[in-house]
């Protein structure tokens, strides 16, 4: 091919394109006409790729391109609808479609716990097991209600949050393997259970609930929340359900358990505040126990709640139908 000759026919399109894109309003007519150009450009930058493929007028054709196409497609500005949508709609309708997932997960933990501190408590001997006698002694005495000041509060909080964060990353990525988020479960009610026992078999268990509870109902129950979606994703591939493959199951659990993970990431934050600034406060026991009550309530309240509206509104947060597998039967 003579890519002069090529260049030297096609120049005037391709000055008129340019000339076009850099205009702030177009007539209908020369919409029309910036359209038609745009096509034809990008074939002849098709054409030039494929039998001459010169660096220069490559680089000259792609830039003409893609600047037509922004001004035919025009710039997308950034809006808050999404932003808006997504915590009005979007995560409490998953969070309430995942409901009996985290809130079953909850009941069985909180039930095994109660037990496990109530029967380390009547037997010393277990704990001894995990702790020393001095070990025990030191947590009673100190290192339990020191713990929550031994850092500043902006350095506890951050510490708090990426850990508690860490924790229910765990959860929602090993769910699709079952097993390791009963391990992690497993390992936390092993630490609750211990520790509250001992404190309550020598006598404090008020300050252990003191303590605990201003943080702990919201920061448990993102943990549960974490490790029932997580479940939720690893039982898709067993029972993916009627009409889909177990890939098309898994991945539609995936995206719903992303969704899930931001919000949490967003809770976390809050619980980590909580347990920096609020648990460790010399306001009244009551007092910081209502606040991290409350908080809690608001949260169950957002997914439950809001989320069942958010359900019945919107129906599913997946793709679009039109963005998604079309479903198969399957057996």
């Amino acid at each position: 091919m003579d890519l002069d000759a090529y260049v030297a026919e096609r120049r005037g399109e391709w000055n008129r394109l340019e000339a076009l894109t850099r205009r702030r309003k177009l007539r209908p007519d020369e919409a029309d006409e910036l359209v038609l150009l745009y096509q034809r450009a990008a074939t002849h930058l098709s054409v030039v790729r494929s039998r001459s493929p010169d660096p220069v007028l490559v680089a000259g054709l792609s830039r003409l391109v893609l600047a037509a196409r922004a001004t035919i497609t025009g710039t997308r500005k950034f809006s808050w609808t999404p932003v808006a949508r997504f915590f009005t709609t979007t995560l409490p309708g998953e969070l309430y479609r995942t409901r009996w997932w985290w809130i079953t997960v909850g009941v069985l933990f909180m039930v095994a716990a109660t037990a496990m501190v109530q029967y380390v408590a009547g037997h010393p001997e277990v704990a001894g097991v995990f702790m020393s006698d001095t070990e025990m002694n030191d947590l009673v005495s100190k290192d339990f209600v020191s713990y929550y000041s031994e850092y500043q509060a902006q350095n506890f909080a951050a510490r708090v949050w990426t850990n508690n964060a860490w924790l229910t990353a765990q959860c929602l990525a090993s769910g699709v393997l079952i097993v390791p988020v009963f391990y992690l479960l497993v390992q936390n009610l092993l630490n609750l259970g211990v520790i509250g026992g001992v404190m309550v078999g020598s006598g404090a268990g008020d300050t252990f609930l003191t303590y605990l509870a201003p943080h702990g109902f919201l920061e448990l129950t993102c943990v549960f929340v974490g490790a029932g979606v997580g479940l939720r994703i690893g039982w898709a591939w067993i029972a993916p359900g009627p009409h889909r493959t177990r890939a098309q199951a898994l991945g539609e659990r995936a995206r719903s358990g992303m969704l899930v993970a931001l919000g949490l990431a967003l809770a976390l934050f809050v619980s980590g505040l909580l347990e920096a600034y609020l648990t460790p406060s010399p306001l009244p026991a009551a007092v910081r126990i209502a606040i991290g009550v409350l908080v809690w309530l608001g949260f169950l309240a957002y997914a439950l709640l809001l989320g069942h509206f958010a359900h019945h509104r919107q129906g599913s947060a997946d793709l679009d139908e039109d963005l998604g597998e079309a479903a198969v039967p399957t057996r």
